[in-house]
């Protein structure tokens, strides 16, 4: 999910539509065939009904979710948290997030093949109060100061797409409360095109020793969070009707001391 970067692949029609089926697409729109990786499938909904420990959320919780892209993990915030932020740097994933918020639905095309496409709706589940959401475009490396704190901050294959991720790291323990979880998940996929190598978290050596970046996060949250779970979340993106991603997030929450 996009953070800032000077060349943005994220404002596409094509990334548009990818987006909209990965986060709303029925299971047999995503994966039409009988095989294939069926609990890779609804990756946004997982980031909250696998990651989110109700138990610790007090009443009238106030959730964050960073990089929401087209807002299907805030909306699923929405279930249990009264008031949801969502945040992206994307102003066409934006667009359509606050589109869908206002009319719980948005027309869009699923790539097929080449220019061939199908038309399709991505649909807000009607259950979902809509109303507690509330989407705005932003850069996860410089947050408005008056954002306040949150009960719960979400950041989905956010961490690796970041100009500066570090930054982004820094500024957390700021917006979680005492007591608030942080969620984070991501693939560790570090490009160049994304992250100059020298910001990278992990994925290099430092001398002889391989640098990781769930080592990297431990150093930099430390202070300020405990480690509560952690656990593999894997995820399917539909390029096309024959072509897909299948990528493993790593999920780790952390609690705000």
């Amino acid at each position: 999910m996009p953070g800032a970067h000077s060349l943005d692949p994220y404002e596409s029609d094509a990334l548009l539509g990818q987006y909209l089926l990965f986060h709303y697409g029925t299971p047999e729109e995503i994966l039409p065939y009988a095989f294939g990786p069926r609990d890779a499938l609804q990756f946004p909904v997982r980031c909250v009904a696998e990651c989110l420990d109700l138990t610790r959320l007090p009443p009238n919780a106030r959730a964050l979710d960073l990089g929401c892209a087209v807002g299907r993990s805030s909306f699923e915030l929405a279930r249990h948290c009264a008031d949801v932020v969502g945040i992206d740097f994307s102003r066409r994933f934006i667009a359509s997030a606050a589109h869908l918020k206002r009319r719980g639905r948005i027309a869009y095309e699923r790539s097929e093949e080449g220019y061939l496409s199908t038309k399709t709706v991505a649909v807000v589940p009607e259950e979902i109060d809509r109303r507690r959401v509330t989407f705005e475009a932003g850069d996860a490396t410089a947050l408005r100061e008056d954002l306040g704190e949150f009960d719960v901050v979400l950041l989905a294959n956010l961490i690796d797409r970041l100009r500066n991720p570090m930054s982004c790291l820094t500024r957390l323990p700021r917006l979680l409360k005492p007591g608030g979880q942080l969620i984070l998940a991501s693939p560790y996929t570090w490009l160049e095109a994304f992250t100059p190598p020298a910001r990278w978290l992990g994925g290099f050596r430092r001398g002889r020793k391989p640098v990781r970046t769930f080592d990297t996060l431990t150093e930099a949250l430390g202070d300020s969070f405990t480690l509560a779970a952690r656990k593999d979340l894997p995820f399917l993106i539909r390029e096309h009707a024959r072509k897909f991603q299948w990528s493993v997030a790593e999920a780790t929450v952390w609690i705000r001391r």
